[in-house]
């Protein structure tokens, strides 16, 4: 838990609106993202969902929320963290390694093996903070996963998603960023910005979005895996 922070899990539905909202401010689309009714299903059937409050206001209003359903991965117990968002503001401050770490105490307190999920190739701090910084390996490249999306992030793109999975028992490694890669490594790059990209020049990004695709499609069919991501926004590939 960060300073003045609180994540814990929820149960009732009065707290469920809370996080419907919060989905609502970070992907901004006034379309609920998950329901009410669907997040108290999650809860009762034993899966995952938890706020983070800042404690130090007296509201103790929500900077993020997570949610997770009860899976398996190469047949052991998993839990898929489907959706987690942090408000501008709570990012960059240690929040959301501190979700991550929470999911993973809860997945080990319930005797669950792996954490997965997937999310944007093109997306820098993402794919730094999930392969570099947590040390998540990649497992499948997902073409057009969701089909069309229409929130202010993602609208105009293609919704290509990388599978990853985060074994819970694993000591966390090293900061893998590819620096000690032996041999000659395939490196597939990413913009800067993508979500930025989308809004100036959407042929770009759709430019960017086939190249790296094929990069990756390619490389895994060719038995390459990631290994790494560097501070210049390359994966690593041998």
């Amino acid at each position: 838990m960060t300073d003045g922070v609180e994540i814990r899990n929820l149960h009732d539905a009065s707290e469920m609106r809370r996080v419907v909202e919060i989905f609502g401010q970070v992907w901004g689309t006034p379309r609920d993202l998950v329901s009410i009714e669907i997040l108290m299903a999650v809860t009762h059937s034993g899966g995952y969902v938890s706020a983070a409050f800042d404690t130090t206001s007296e509201s103790r209003h929500v900077l993020g929320a997570s949610v997770a359903i009860l899976g398996r991965h190469e047949g052991r117990p998993s839990l898929h963290s489907h959706i987690t968002g942090l408000l501008p503001g709570a990012r960059a401050t240690g929040l959301g390694r501190a979700v991550k770490m929470h999911q993973r105490e809860w997945a080990a307190d319930h005797d669950i093996d792996w954490i997965t999920w997937t999310y944007d190739p093109l997306v820098r701090r993402n794919a730094w903070f999930n392969i570099a910084v947590l040390g998540a390996d990649v497992h499948e490249y997902l073409p057009s996963f969701y089909g069309s999306m229409n929130d202010s992030i993602n609208a105009g793109d293609e919704s290509d998603r990388l599978f990853v999975a985060w074994s819970v028992h694993d000591e966390l490694g090293p900061l893998r960023d590819g620096g000690d890669v032996d041999g000659d490594p395939i490196l597939i790059p990413t913009p800067d910005d993508v979500v930025g990209l989308r809004r100036t020049d959407p042929a770009e990004v759709r430019r960017l979005r086939l190249e790296s695709r094929d990069a990756f499609t390619d490389s895994f069919a060719a038995g390459r895996r990631v290994v790494g991501f560097t501070r210049d926004g390359e994966y690593v590939l041998v």
